[in-house]
């Protein structure tokens, strides 16, 4: 029968006590990022590509250019463009070569053109505030043709009337939902 070390034993009255070995010493966040991406590389992960994506592809195709998927060693990556996919068509030999040498199992290429998501321009806050149809200062003032209560000529220009009659316009025809009958049991409207 084998026997715990000595580190493990303690002694409790006439016997001994077994207790836990002590924890491995904690490992840095670097070292657990390292492992983690060399597991990426040795499994064939989309993951470890994206990574080193902006030095495979070089600093004019990268941004331009983008790893779609990998499935059995064929790596298929997209072109926002066509003359980006002819770029990467003629550069598509030191790409593979370059993927290789960084450890990565690709097989093949497969270059097709890629139409990703646009991005957005959102417009500041600033600019929003500054053409609001409640801003006096901008738009001035006059009256409103319903309920002929003074208000901000945006609002007129916008919906024809006051923000007060365009809210009273909209409840009647939505009505609002804490107005419906609700369900005993969950709490939802019927």
């Amino acid at each position: 029968m084998a026997r715990a070390p000595k580190s493990q034993r303690r002694a409790f009255g006439k016997g001994e006590v077994l207790m836990p070995p002590p924890p491995a010493p904690a490992e840095a966040l670097s070292s657990c990022l390292d492992q983690l991406r060399s597991s990426w590389r040795r499994e064939g992960s989309l993951a470890a590509i994206w990574q080193d994506w902006p030095n495979l592809a070089g600093a004019q195709l990268a941004p331009h250019c983008r790893p779609l998927n990998l499935q059995g060693g064929m790596l298929t990556v997209g072109a926002s463009h066509p003359q980006w996919r002819q770029a990467l068509l003629y550069s598509r030999p030191q790409l593979l070569a370059a993927l290789r040498a960084a450890g990565h199992g690709i097989k093949d290429l497969r270059i097709q053109q890629h139409h990703g998501q646009a991005k957005v321009e959102l417009d500041s806050e600033a600019s929003i505030w500054a053409r609001h149809p409640s801003r006096i200062d901008v738009h001035g003032m006059d009256h409103c043709p319903r309920c002929g209560r003074p208000s901000p000529a945006g609002e007129m220009a916008l919906w024809g009337h006051c923000g007060f009659c365009r809210r009273s316009e909209l409840a009647q025809v939505m009505p609002v939902a804490t107005d419906m009958p609700m369900d005993d049991n969950t709490g939802a409207a019927q």
